[in-house]
């Protein structure tokens, strides 16, 4: 995955009314730390970062620029998003090193097609991994090209890319492949939902009182 060089600006006001005030000023609130420095509070713009991380995924490297105060390598360690509105309401960006390895959960894409009549049940979506911070990937492949039912994914079984190793238990669940129910089944299913209600409302009828 390679760098995004973005700007960034020292932030002075800080609570709910500084983070506000900042955003509407169409910047991301942000706080920068890591590798012992102290924790820096700075300004994203709000539109670049947002199309870096809808390029990058979450695992995105920032080469920031610091208006006044130098540059800084950092990865996105915890995002806050508002879905309604869809804005970045705060960033926290890790400072890392060129060469350093860390932990990151990277997505898991499933490719191929499993065997005919089969179901396929996505366990884990992401996957841990210990990796150069500089050289992440986007994605991780999981082939379930011709599996049959009864077979499943694991972790270890994954490709991970060269100087990547697992972070993940290699025997955690990615995706299991089990059979598709039968027309017949499917049937038996249906007719056994249309039936409880009739039940229900049957034991639910007061008997008629004595006359």
């Amino acid at each position: 995955m390679s760098e995004v060089k973005i700007s960034a600006e020292p932030r002075t006001e800080f609570g709910k009314g500084g983070a506000r005030r900042t955003r509407r000023a169409g910047k991301v609130p942000a706080v920068l730390y890591g590798h012992g420095e102290a924790p820096r509070h700075i300004a994203l713009p709000a539109r670049e970062f947002a199309a870096a991380i809808r390029h990058g995924g979450k695992n995105q490297i920032f080469n920031i620029e610091i208006n006044g105060g130098g540059t800084a390598l950092a990865l996105p360690k915890a995002i806050q998003r508002d879905p309604i509105k869809d804005i970045y309401e705060h960033v926290d960006l890790l400072i890392v090193r060129r060469g350093e390895k860390v932990t990151v959960e990277v997505p898991v894409h499933l490719t191929g097609e499993a065997a005919r009549d089969t179901l396929v049940m996505v366990e884990s979506t992401t996957l841990a991994i210990l990796a150069d911070a500089t050289k992440l990937p986007e994605f991780l492949e999981a082939s379930i090209d011709g599996l049959e039912a009864g077979n499943h994914v694991t972790a270890g079984a994954i490709k991970l890319p060269a100087g990547a190793e697992l972070a993940a238990d290699p025997e955690s669940i990615v995706a299991v492949i089990s059979a598709a129910p039968t027309a017949e089944a499917l049937e038996g299913e249906a007719a056994e939902a249309a039936v409880e209600p009739a039940a229900e409302a049957a034991e639910a009828t007061p008997e008629p009182a004595d006359a």
